[in-house]
């Protein structure tokens, strides 16, 4: 994908960023394209040779249309959760690796479901935060509206047919 100066773009696992600069650079003898991007929400820059963009997963933000699929999930989609604690957290990571809105959601609404049933390790708790903030953001970004707004479709989304809600924050501090 070509991306150009403020294009809007999904940085797998940090969330929304911007491109801020487009530069030429020689890497092995070979002239390569760089995207500069900084992360909305951290400030964090990083510097992707456009030959790695898809490699390591640079995407567009979502576009509105496709919120709805991430929604319908939330309010409809099945889960098929493993009950071993390794292998679900390696499945998870993966999911979050990708880079896919649709799979972020699959490990938001996982560990929502799986936290009415008991308690979620520290890093299940770290993860659960890190899906919502990563939906929030980007969903935020793609209906151009406040994260608040978003905030409460996802635990409108999550309540209607399953019932679940999000972990209290107290939930997290134990």
């Amino acid at each position: 994908m070509d991306y150009k100066i403020g294009d809007k773009v999904v940085y797998p696992n940090h969330g929304v960023g911007m491109i801020e600069q487009v530069s030429y650079g020689v890497l092995n003898g070979r002239t390569e394209r760089y995207y500069m991007i900084r992360v909305v929400s951290s400030g964090l820059r990083v510097m992707v040779p456009q030959s790695n963009a898809d490699i390591v997963g640079l995407r567009p933000v979502i576009r509105t249309n496709d919120t709805t699929k991430v929604l319908g999930f939330l309010e409809k989609g099945k889960l098929n959760c493993h009950h071993d604690w390794k292998h679900r957290f390696k499945e998870n990571s993966e999911r979050m690796r990708t880079g896919s809105l649709l799979e972020v959601a699959v490990v938001l609404k996982s560990l929502v479901s799986l936290s009415r049933s008991k308690p979620l390790s520290f890093r299940e708790k770290k993860m659960l935060e890190r899906a919502r903030y990563l939906l929030v953001s980007e969903l935020a970004m793609a209906k151009n509206c406040e994260e608040q707004q978003i905030e409460e479709m996802l635990t409108k989304a999550l309540a209607i047919k399953h019932k679940l809600r999000f972990p209290e924050a107290s939930e997290f501090e134990a």
